[in-house]
């Protein structure tokens, strides 16, 4: 198989005299995953206002799928959080019934993980681990760069298994 070059958007601000605050850095991961995803041959919507639960609707063949993106910047220890809820605190846990799909987006590494909403089992905080190897022990490792899950003519996609 072939294998596609990435997509190099930095959205570090750099020589910007305006610091990057968390709304432009949500702005510019989104701009990102957009971008990203209309180079693999998705369909990209973006719905009205900012009401709704997810960010976006992504589609393949018939097949729609509502994504909510998140983005991070800061490792700690190697490791990068992202948070699993909405704007109103980690009570405000996502779930199947309003979104499908994470998708993390890990700035600096210039990588993203699509995560099943049911992955998240109602987690808070999900911990990425994109400079180590893929184990079995980080949990969403086998989500990184896993844009087959949104193609549903991947045979293991009911069973939420990465390409």
């Amino acid at each position: 198989m072939k294998k596609q070059a990435r997509l190099r958007i930095s959205i570090l601000p750099h020589g910007n005299p305006r610091r990057s605050n968390r709304k432009r850095q949500g702005e510019l991961a989104e701009l990102a995953f957009m971008s990203k995803a209309a180079s693999l041959g998705f369909g990209v919507a973006k719905p009205y206002g900012d009401s709704e639960r997810f960010d976006f609707i992504l589609s393949w063949s018939r097949h729609l799928w509502r994504v909510q993106v998140k983005s991070t910047r800061t490792a700690k220890h190697g490791v990068y959080e992202i948070s699993a809820h909405g704007c109103w605190g980690a009570h405000d846990i996502y779930t199947k019934d309003e979104i499908d799909f994470i998708v993390a987006y890990v700035v600096p590494e210039d990588t993203c993980y699509v995560i099943p909403i049911e992955a998240t089992q109602g987690r808070k905080r999900l911990c990425l681990h994109p400079n180590v190897p893929r184990r079995a022990c980080y949990k969403y490792e086998k989500y990184r760069e896993a844009w087959g899950l949104l193609k549903p003519t991947h045979k293991s996609h009911a069973a939420g298994a990465p390409s």
